[in-house]
């Protein structure tokens, strides 16, 4: 997932789609612009699940295409669109057993970092209850 945040940032065309998304923020509105591409990818990207039985992961060019996609698709294309305009990212796993079973992403406003859940109606912030925190990759 880092590897194609790091390389896909530079995608000119999701570079775009981040800026017109957050043409609407006011200059410098750092918090509004993370609250408009998280909206974007929590309303406009449909959760699905992976094929049965095989994990799978796509670019965010496909996840666009699709329309569609797992925690860790949405979460791979939120983190690329916030790294296509300057906001550093990291992906948080979490799970309520031992094991992590979800991803979701985080950004840093000033140095706090906020988390962004792209598979459930909340709002920037937002983290679940009781999950045990996993591994924490920086983008």
């Amino acid at each position: 997932m880092r590897y194609l945040v790091r390389n896909c940032k530079m995608d000119l065309a999701l570079r775009n789609l981040a800026i017109e998304l957050v043409g609407g923020a006011a200059q410098r509105d750092y918090a509004d612009e993370i609250r408009r591409l998280h909206a974007f990818v929590r309303d406009r990207i449909r959760y699905v699940g992976d094929i049965a039985g095989v994990e799978t992961l796509h670019t965010p060019r496909q996840i666009l295409a699709q329309r569609a996609g797992d925690c860790d698709d949405k979460s791979l294309l939120l983190a690329t669109l916030l790294e296509s305009i300057g906001h550093k990212t990291r992906f948080v796993a979490v799970g309520y057993g031992a094991t992590p079973s979800h991803v979701l992403v985080e950004t840093r406003v000033g140095s706090k970092w906020i988390p962004l859940e792209t598979t459930e109606a909340v709002a920037a912030g937002w983290y679940p209850d009781r999950v045990r925190r996993g591994p924490v990759v920086h983008n």
